[in-house]
């Protein structure tokens, strides 16, 4: 169990590593586009596209990694207070009842909407657009895959906090 969790982690991390370094194009990229249409009265559609997939690139494939380091939202008003095994069991219940369970929705859902886009390889409507729509549209399986994977190791590392084989659910 505990290689499983430490694998999936590992993966996550690089992953969320890896995208840290896509921000600062996204913020040279919007810098640019501004200079081009304020300083210039040019727009550039496709290097402002190109932001937009940055930034969905960022947020789809950067959710497991705000996963696994507890940064996604949660009423925190008892949780603080919880012992490490009653945190253990509210985020177990969690990720059975909600984040699977949503996981598996946003795959299933997606998925012929992604399949349909990668057959006519769809690109942007706009004039000058990016041609690579399709891929953009691939984040959202890959998403549910890539959270319901970390959602899979933080269900893990709970259950072996319940058992008795780990101490602190959110070590890094």
């Amino acid at each position: 169990m505990k290689q499983c969790v430490c694998i999936i982690d590992y993966l996550t991390e690089r992953l969320g590593r890896l995208l840290a370094w896509l921000i600062p194009l996204m913020m040279l990229g919007t810098a640019a586009v501004v200079i081009m249409r304020y300083g210039f009265g040019q727009g550039m559609t496709a290097l402002q596209e190109s932001v937009t997939y940055l930034h969905g690139t960022v947020f789809m494939l950067g959710a497991a990694y705000t996963l696994k380091h507890g940064g996604h939202v949660r009423v925190d008003i008892f949780y603080h207070r919880f012992t490490p095994r009653t945190k253990a069991w509210v985020d177990s219940i969690g990720s059975i009842v909600f984040l699977l369970p949503l996981c598996g929705l946003i795959l299933m859902t997606s998925w012929d909407f992604t399949a349909n886009s990668w057959l006519i390889h769809e690109g942007s409507v706009e004039p000058g657009g990016l041609p690579f729509v399709y891929l953009l549209k691939s984040l959202l399986p890959l998403m549910a895959i890539n959270l319901a994977l970390q959602g899979v190791a933080e269900l893990l590392r709970n259950a072996m906090i319940l058992i008795g084989t780990e101490r602190d659910a959110h070590a890094d």
